[in-house]
């Protein structure tokens, strides 16, 4: 490779880090949220390019790999439903993660006898990537139903972490000073082992209404993975890249954390404890309220401040162009509308602000939860539409319940709670919701689009 072609790759390098920079700057506000991505992506088009033309391969293998790529990202994106966007985005997690770990481990087979900076990295790369694998496996469970969202307590889970966690740093330590030999090997392939078995122990005991936070969490451990494998194979672009992965994710995840009102360690180690579900449902008692869109109509028409706080029923039901529509009538018959938007609303950060955002629901509608609960005494309607830990007051009155402590947006002290729901059932985090049964709250049962639908239906008719 000449001096030249070089100068070009580092260009090219030094360009698409740029770009990172400006396509993270520009997610932070929904209005220029999509340009970043597109910014984003570019740069990580230009940063593969360099990367294949730098192990001297041909214009084949590179046509070839951007062809691919391309092909599996289109139907991913045409194919995967919103609802199903936070397990994707857990696998994706997943995937950046046993990327990180198969170059440390492929480094570490082809090279054992590296420098001492590179073992740490080998070490580092395994470590980080494997538990973001494996407890994204588990998160995508979660998600996708096919774990339960309650917490899971194995046997004996803080003395068995403790006990991974010391083998860990055993073997970490053998593997970073103790000169290369055959039994070494076998102290990697434990290494390999205890990373993903954490993983699993580190997710499986923390509930539903935590996966918010594991997400972003996550989602830094495979930064911070991609940035030691960086490290690795010296390669300037996938340090930046994960570097910047890393520190977002953790500045979300921190932010997330203080929305939970919970801290970082309690979500790390041991998750929503478990309680008994009578004390729970000891705090459930009456019977829920239900209306039909008729009277709905009527309740609404009279409104002169809405609330609407949206939820992961929502998604489900792909309500939030219908949501749009009812919003745009309240206003037009004299209602003034907002959308209070918990910040682990849905089942990843940002699920209820890309829906409404994709509905056309005007930013300047958008209210966080601090802004809303002030003043919620003094709304007409609060309409819950698939919405239920984020609005559940338990997490105000019972010290019992799992969620306690955590802050909920106050529908319940609204003069009249409208709540669509399809059924009784309690939500992500496995908890009943008193707000059910409150004597404010009225039960408009049904799939939330076609309530929704029928509500405008009433208007236009009238």
């Amino acid at each position: 490779m000449t001096d030249y072609s070089q100068t070009l790759i580092d260009l090219g390098y030094i360009v698409a880090s740029i770009l990172f920079i400006l396509g993270i700057k520009m997610l932070g506000r929904p209005e220029r949220a999509r340009r970043g991505n597109l910014v984003s992506a570019l740069g990580m088009l230009i940063a593969i390019v360099a990367v294949l033309f730098e192990c001297c391969l041909d214009f084949t293998w590179v046509i070839s790999g951007l062809a691919i790529g391309a092909l599996v990202g289109v139907i991913a994106a045409r194919t995967v439903q919103m609802t199903a966007m936070p397990q994707m985005v857990a696998l994706l997690n997943g995937f950046g993660g046993i990327a990180s770990f198969l170059v440390g481990w492929e480094n570490y087979h082809s090279q054992p006898d590296n420098t001492l900076f590179v073992r740490v990295a080998v070490v580092l790369a395994v470590l980080i990537g494997g538990v973001a694998f494996s407890g994204s496996l588990v998160a995508y469970g979660k998600l996708a139903g096919k774990v339960s969202g309650r917490p899971i307590l194995v046997p004996g889970h803080r003395w068995l972490s403790i006990a991974i966690l010391a083998g860990l740093l055993a073997c970490a330590a053998l593997l970073v000073y103790v000169p290369p030999g055959p039994w070494l090997y076998a102290v990697f392939v434990l290494l390999m082992l205890l990373t993903l078995t954490l993983g699993v122990l580190g997710v499986i005991p923390i509930g539903g209404a935590d996966m918010p936070v594991v997400i972003a969490l996550l989602n830094s451990y495979s930064g911070l993975a991609a940035c030691a494998a960086g490290f690795i194979i010296l390669n300037n672009v996938l340090i930046v890249a994960g570097s910047l992965v890393g520190a977002s994710g953790l500045i979300l995840t921190g932010i997330m954390c203080k929305a939970m009102n919970r801290s970082l360690g309690n979500v790390l180690f041991s998750g929503f404890q478990s309680v008994s579900g009578s004390a729970t449902a000891a705090a459930v008692q009456g019977e829920p309220k239900p209306i039909t869109p008729e009277d709905a109509y009527y309740i609404l028409e009279a409104a002169r401040s809405v609330v609407v706080v949206p939820g992961y029923g929502m998604a489900v039901a792909q309500a939030q162009h219908a949501v749009r529509e009812l919003g745009e009538i309240l206003e037009n018959n004299g209602a003034e509308v907002r959308y209070a938007i918990h910040p682990v609303a849905g089942r990843m950060p940002g699920h209820m602000n890309v829906l409404l955002a994709e509905a056309n629901v005007l930013y300047e509608q958008l209210a966080e939860m601090d802004d809303v609960n002030p003043i919620m005494e003094a709304v007409d309607i609060c309409i819950v539409i698939g919405a239920n830990d984020v609005v559940n007051p338990a997490a105000r009155e019972l010290e019992t319940s799992p969620i306690y402590g955590m802050p909920v947006i106050n529908a319940d002290k609204a003069r009249t709670v409208m709540i669509l729901k399809r059924s009784m059932a309690a939500g992500f985090a496995g908890v009943d919701n008193p707000l059910f049964v409150r004597e404010n709250s009225r039960m408009l049962f049904g799939d939330a689009k076609e309530t929704v639908q029928q509500l405008v239906a009433e208007f236009k008719e009238s």
